[in-house]
């Protein structure tokens, strides 16, 4: 009888401990051949008129996908924007048509780059919060997924605080 209990006992350990390594990554997120890995989001002042969203995208399939934009409850809207850098004037721009994901390939979304703009915030996101979103492919159909609200880890650059010393934004 007590080896029954200690394999029993073994095999509940067992369990738990292969549950571990899904709960390190339980922000990624699985569609048929997309895998989303760490959607995120910066805390915004209560009077922001937009958020952003970083993540990753990977493309399982031989065939390419388009991210073409999304929606969510916590915004007026969500878009694919490109921001880019010229002259030391900051761009923000719409990105028409989506953004490609190759197949067997990847896309950041990320500070420097594309990202999703999330227009209109209904309240200010903490650090902490959830935010739900839906993205929509052309192939892959809608994907639903919470980016999670969080401070920046990069020390400076980019659009850390939105605001560029000695530079300029451009949003159209």
């Amino acid at each position: 009888m007590l080896n029954h209990r200690f394999l029993g006992c073994l095999a509940a350990c067992a369990l738990v401990l292969s549950g571990l390594p899904f709960a390190a990554q339980a922000r990624d997120y699985v569609f048929g051949q997309i895998r989303i890995t760490h959607p995120w989001s910066r805390p915004t002042p209560p009077s922001a008129l937009s958020a952003v969203g970083y993540l990753t995208i990977v493309n399982k399939a031989k065939r390419p996908d388009r991210l073409l934009g999304g929606s969510s409850p916590a915004a007026k809207s969500v878009d694919v924007h490109l921001m880019s850098m010229a002259g030391g004037v900051m761009s923000m721009r719409p990105v028409a048509g989506g953004v490609v994901i190759p197949g067997g390939g990847t896309v950041d979304l990320s500070p420097n780059g594309y990202h999703l703009m999330l227009v209109g915030p209904k309240r200010p996101f903490k650090a902490g919060d959830h935010v739900p979103v839906t993205l929509t492919f052309q192939r892959a159909g809608k994907v639903k997924l919470n980016l999670e609200v969080e401070q920046p880890v990069e020390s400076g650059g980019g659009m850390a605080g939105m605001a560029m010393p000695g530079g300029h934004m451009d949003m159209h």
